[in-house]
């Protein structure tokens, strides 16, 4: 769609064609830079609850948002949201998904709409990058709602958790690790699990979002001492 143009290009463009508000300040405000030291690097974790994995037919219920101040997690900052139901999808997942997720088709109905619940994402991410635990999920379902409420997928900078934790397990054989660990070991709460980390309610938006901030500070403690600095190491292969 935008050929050869960079990322801060595609990201002008896209903000042209969206409406003053926050997203559109989202795409204005420069990310941080590629050598911004892990110390300094504002990210926002976050966690987005579906009634399943495709987003063309499946539906965005909740989001957490918890913010990352270099190694500092801003508790202050935390917050969580509830999509309603639009009538536009099949919403029969929300029911079905009431007992994993803890959500009933009442409470979700209590929820904000997509513009809403779009607005409180980029105000929230505004100068950060995103940070979760497969970040496919978030960055299909966010550019979703985007292209539904917007008419534009936003370029967005990410940095994932199970990413970063196949290469701590992926050191090779001389550090004394398996060179393929499984999908167990690479499973947030399995991940975690090699940091002590306790386990906590799962499929929670909020919580899982925390969940992710604290194994992405764990993480990046340990990679320190391979040599992981800054933003652009995090998202080197």
């Amino acid at each position: 769609m935008f050929g050869g143009l960079t990322v801060a290009g595609r990201r002008r463009r896209s903000a042209r064609r969206v409406p003053d508000g926050p997203l559109r300040r989202y795409l204005e405000t420069p990310q941080p830079e590629p050598a911004t030291p892990l110390g300094d690097l504002p990210l926002l974790a976050m966690d987005v609850e579906t009634t399943g994995l495709d987003p063309r037919r499946d539906r965005v219920l909740s989001v957490g948002l918890v913010p990352i101040d270099g190694d500092r997690i801003v508790l202050a900052g935390a917050e969580s949201m509830l999509l309603r139901p639009d009538g536009t999808r099949d919403d029969d997942g929300v029911g079905q998904s009431a007992t994993l997720h803890g959500l009933t088709d009442d409470t979700v109905a209590a929820g904000v709409g997509v513009e809403v619940f779009l607005d409180g994402i980029f105000d929230a991410l505004t100068g950060r990058v995103l940070v979760a635990h497969y970040t496919r999920i978030e960055l299909d379902f966010l550019g979703a709602l985007c292209v539904e409420a917007y008419g534009v997928r936003p370029p967005l900078v990410a940095v994932d958790t199970l990413e970063l934790h196949r290469r701590v397990l992926g050191g090779g054989i001389d550090r004394g690790f398996a060179p393929d660990p499984s999908p167990r070991e690479l499973r947030l709460w399995g991940a975690r699990q090699r940091y002590g980390l306790p386990r906590y309610r799962a499929h929670d938006a909020l919580v899982d979002a925390l969940a992710c901030a604290e194994l992405y500070l764990a993480q990046t403690a340990e990679l320190r001492d391979r040599g992981v600095a800054t933003l652009r190491d995090l998202r080197t292969a």
